[in-house]
């Protein structure tokens, strides 16, 4: 069972799954003063409104990142079409309604995820960023 770790104000609850977090870092660069890695607790959500927080949510592309509203904001949803977007050198970025499978069920039903293209995960069918260390190009 992967980690989940829950930050929360009154207005919005962050989901952090560290199992999933290759570091893109795109939480860090559209609301640094919220999520700060050199901190613990690394994720400060009385730092920010809730919209702009839930927007840096969405910003992370493999899913590692949630948030639920507990005021009267607007719910993340999941897309009607399904998205993949290849990264060079990198892993498949997918954005939809998911739903990962193995030959033992449902490992994980998701909104965003990254999946691994070098063979060398060791979260497979997940990216974590092995590619990076062995020098995995894309053709």
């Amino acid at each position: 069972m992967p980690i989940k770790k829950e930050y929360r104000t009154d207005a919005i609850a962050v989901v952090w799954e560290p199992d999933f977090c290759i570091h893109v870092a795109n939480c860090i660069r559209h609301l640094p003063q919220v999520f700060d890695p050199r901190d613990r607790p690394w994720i400060h959500v009385d730092q920010a409104a809730a919209d702009e927080i839930a927007r840096a949510v969405l910003s992370c592309p493999t899913g590692a990142l949630h948030y639920r509203r507990l005021d009267q904001g607007a719910q993340e949803t999941r897309p009607p079409e399904t998205e993949v977007r290849p990264q060079p050198n990198g892993p498949l970025y997918l954005h939809g309604n998911l739903r990962i499978e193995d030959d033992a069920g449902v490992i994980r039903e998701e909104t965003r995820t990254a999946l691994c293209r070098c063979g060398e995960s060791r979260n497979k069918p997940f990216c974590d960023n092995t590619h990076r260390l062995i020098g995995f190009e894309s053709r």
